[in-house]
């Protein structure tokens, strides 16, 4: 009997990690179709994008609920593919986008796993994928569209000139994150 149910207990658990798999693929795709359609909302105003920044909130999801590898894919490919599919961004500024937004994907999902769960650890999790994102930016910036400003002038204007969207982000990813999160756990 103890071999039965120690099979049957095996065959739950690789069920139950199978369907969490496939919850993460769901939800990356999920977040990825975010990630182009968000833009749509500030399209008319590129100051108004540039404040709000709303490419990087599917982003953040991402990281905190699939985790760090699924937060950089998605963060990486969306940018690209917004820019070839559109237009928007243009392919030079697509491609710093694309490694900031990987950044804060696999930032923010390393972050969630080794920090603890509570409600606090989303905002350390999205400030430092936050500061690493824009420092990844401006390096890759620098090098490939060669800007003449000095780099911390430049850092600096990454955070000013986006003093909105990083406020934005901070009140609506954590409790977006939280909310999934309790479903997850009454709805396994």
């Amino acid at each position: 009997m103890s071999k039965k149910s120690s099979e049957k207990r095996q065959l739950r658990e690789a069920v139950a990690e199978r369907r969490e798999e496939l919850r993460r693929l769901i939800y990356a795709a999920l977040f990825l179709a975010l990630a182009f359609l968000l833009p749509f909302l500030t399209a008319n105003n590129r100051a108004l994008n540039t404040l709000l920044s709303p490419m990087h909130i599917p982003a953040f999801l991402c990281g905190l609920i699939c985790g760090p590898g699924w937060g950089a894919a998605v963060g990486f490919c969306a940018p690209l593919l917004r820019s070839v599919v559109l237009g928007m961004p243009p392919i030079a500024m697509a491609a710093c986008m694309a490694f900031e937004l990987a950044a804060y994907g696999a930032v923010s999902g390393l972050l969630r796993r080794f920090l603890p769960r509570k409600f606090w650890a989303l905002y350390v999790s999205i400030a430092v994928s936050m500061v690493i994102g824009r420092l990844v930016f401006c390096l890759v910036g620098v090098k490939l569209l060669s800007v003449e400003q000095a780099f911390l002038a430049y850092f600096g204007s990454q955070f000013v000139s986006t003093w909105l969207g990083i406020l934005i982000h901070l009140a609506i990813v954590p409790p977006i994150v939280y909310a999934i999160d309790r479903y997850r756990k009454r709805n396994p």
